[in-house]
């Protein structure tokens, strides 16, 4: 249950197995030539065209459709809009064949527990996805027949990794004299000395999954992997009125009232966000490795980089999303030769150089400065077994119920012990459904 040591990622990621590389070159996988002429994949996924997974996937489309002759009918979603209807929409004939969805077991695990999405397990074997993938990537990709991740079946594919860290203006940062923090006691001296300049130090985004992960990597300040285990887990009760929860969220009510975020914070959506961290005007976000690619197409009028959030060891992160194959789908084994597209190296290669995290290239392959920026960050919290997933992953339903407490303590109508109870009633609640 993520308790496994990771291999750095260019060490350990990235070695194809002979049943995979043998799907490069112009062979189509898992077809007769000519078999797929003229039938429609429908694809779904919520990638930004300037993105790292964008790109890679944009150009595996192409292989795809030059390869089988079938066409991709294909169909870019808001990240919402797919977790708010995932669940009505695969219910139907209305669906697609394949699609990008979030991991973990509010998400991929509850669908697979209601019987929506296709068991990949042989496929998996089959088509060498077990071998491309360690043990600490297949975490995201099996669930059991509860919807609770770590073993079971396979029931979704991740071909990326992702995780939280810290994005910084280094002109701003030099402009006050400020050097990288490595400790939380520095980052807040750092905050500090921005808001004596009259800038507001962090930028936020209240209304969606920024706050969230905020609190989480504050908690994870003080938590261990039995915490983690537990939480995401239920291995052990959670006590969502002591530490780490308890300190996590005393420290972003402080963080709130010390001025460090803004104070409309609570109605901004991440690509708000996003877009004033681009614009040169917030010193830093903490948010994920799927920026990275875009800040690198988009942040040009000054110098940024990436530093892990100061002083932790356990860090929010996982495989990135999942491929995942509706048990409605009337394409799956097209849905499968794209998936072993998406792995080739020079797809993987693709992602890499434009800000992703590959979990399938040739580590030669990977020459972008940037880009190798990222993976050196990645690699070290994969050295120290780091990646503790995501704050609303434990139970279906909690992303909305986290959202809606940390606007309480942005706006300040409610105390952290407060919004603690809410979240923890909630997750309880949660706990005693999955049984």
């Amino acid at each position: 249950m993520g308790t496994r040591k990771r291999t750095g990622l260019i060490a350990g990621l990235m070695v194809l197995p002979l049943a995979l590389a043998a799907c490069g070159g112009g062979d189509t996988a898992g077809t007769e030539e000519g078999s797929t002429e003229g039938q429609t994949l429908k694809l779904w996924h919520y990638e930004g065209e300037d993105s790292a997974m964008g790109i890679a996937w944009a150009e595996a489309i192409k292989v795809f459709e030059e390869e089988t002759g079938a066409t991709v009918e294909f169909e870019q979603k808001a990240f919402e809009q797919i977790q708010q209807t995932a669940g009505m929409v695969l219910s139907s004939d209305e669906g697609p064949d394949i699609m990008e969805y979030n991991k973990g077991n509010a998400t991929a695990g509850l669908l697979s527990s209601q019987g929506l999405l296709t068991d990949l397990t042989d496929v998996a074997a089959e088509r060498g996805w077990t071998e491309t993938l360690p043990g600490s990537l297949q975490t995201t990709a099996m669930y059991d027949e509860r919807g609770v991740m770590g073993s079971g079946a396979w029931f979704g594919v991740p071909n990326y990794g992702e995780f939280v860290t810290v994005y910084y203006n280094k002109d701003m940062f030099a402009a006050q004299g400020i050097e990288v923090p490595t400790t939380l006691a520095e980052m807040e001296t750092a905050m500090d000395t921005f808001l004596a300049a009259g800038i507001t130090p962090l930028g936020m985004a209240g209304a969606e999954y920024p706050a969230g992960q905020l609190w989480y990597q504050l908690v994870l300040a003080e938590a261990d992997r039995d915490f983690v285990t537990a939480y995401q887990t239920y291995t052990e009760p959670v006590d969502f009125a002591a530490d780490p929860l308890l300190q996590g969220a005393e420290t972003f009510d402080a963080w709130v009232k010390a001025g460090y975020m803004a104070a409309d914070a609570a109605s901004i959506k991440a690509e708000d966000m996003g877009v004033a961290f681009i614009n040169g005007t917030s010193p830093m976000i903490v948010s994920g490795s799927w920026w990275y690619g875009r800040f690198v197409a988009d942040a040009t009028d000054f110098e940024w980089g990436i530093f892990n959030f100061p002083g932790n060891t356990l860090n929010a992160g996982s495989s990135g999303n999942l491929w995942v194959v509706p048990e409605n789908s009337a394409n799956k084994e097209l849905a499968y030769d794209f998936i072993d597209i998406t792995m080739r190296p020079e797809i993987q290669a693709l992602l890499g150089n434009n800000g992703g995290l590959p979990v399938a290239a040739d580590p030669a392959d990977i020459t972008d400065p940037k880009s190798q920026e990222l993976i050196t960050a990645f690699n070290e919290v994969l050295d120290n077994d780091g990646l503790a997933f995501y704050p609303d992953w434990p139970v279906p339903g909690f992303y909305d119920v986290l959202v809606a407490g940390f606007q309480s303590l942005i706006n300040q109508s409610q105390s952290p012990a407060e919004v603690l109870q809410e979240i923890g009633t909630a997750y309880d609640d949660g706990v005693a459904n999955i049984g």
